[in-house]
């Protein structure tokens, strides 16, 4: 059952190309959008500015960017009283490498420096059938990049499914916590684990989580975000 749901969804992404092509450098970061209950949130502290990057797992693909990863994120956090202040800066169809040519400008570009970045990518160059040392090379770019700048990660890791081959599979896999241990970066080894399973889950596409799905990854890995969070400056 395993291997045919996420073959399955692999299938579909793959046609989708996570909404569309994205190799575009200069493409913007956007705030996510208020939540609608964060004035009733008990938060106090100065503002923790966290910044998504990503590809359409991030952007809200079929369901808006207002019940995207990151706004419900932000809420769940004001929620438990962090002040935070989540940009969304995922664009559909981004690859690793792309990701690599627009990070820095993304960065240069916000008004504040981020006190976290939220690094997912990956499952496009999977799909796109590029080598994994490709990947794992646009990775560790990115992530001394983020390194140079002194901000903190914490990567959404992805996992291959088993009809990729062992090989393939143990390589890109192995990727993540390989360079979350040589940067010191938070890891949440495959983001999707509390829902992948499951197909109620997930939009017609079978690969883009829908409004109930985000809650429920929302859920399953806020701790760790909080977590990854240094601590506040007064």
């Amino acid at each position: 059952m395993e291997l045919r749901i996420w073959s399955i969804a692999l299938a579909s992404l793959a046609l989708a190309a996570c909404g569309r092509d994205a190799d575009v450098a200069d493409a913007p970061a956007r705030d996510t959008a208020a939540p609608a209950d964060s004035s009733q949130a008990e938060v106090s502290g100065p503002v923790r500015n966290i910044f998504a990057f990503g590809d359409s797992l991030f952007a809200g693909y079929g369901i808006g960017q207002e019940n995207s990863y990151p706004a419900q994120l932000q809420e769940a956090l004001r929620q438990r009283g962090v002040n935070a202040q989540l940009v969304n800066a995922a664009v559909s169809g981004e690859t690793s490498g792309a990701g690599r040519q627009r990070l820095a400008f993304a960065l240069d570009n916000q008004q504040n420096t981020p006190d976290l970045v939220l690094l997912e990518l990956g499952g496009n160059d999977m799909l796109r059938g590029l080598p994994p040392e490709e990947t794992r090379a646009n990775f560790d770019a990115m992530l001394a990049e983020l390194k140079r700048r002194n901000i903190p990660v914490l990567i959404m890791g992805m996992r291959a499914p088993p009809n990729y081959g062992p090989q393939y599979q143990q390589a890109f896999d192995g990727l993540y916590a390989d360079l979350a241990q040589k940067y010191d970066a938070e890891l949440i080894p495959f983001w999707l684990e509390s829902i992948y399973l499951d197909p109620s889950l997930f939009q017609n596409d079978r690969v883009h989580p829908t409004r109930e799905g985000i809650a429920t990854l929302v859920e399953d890995t806020v701790d760790e975000v909080q977590a990854a969070l240094p601590p506040a400056q007064d």
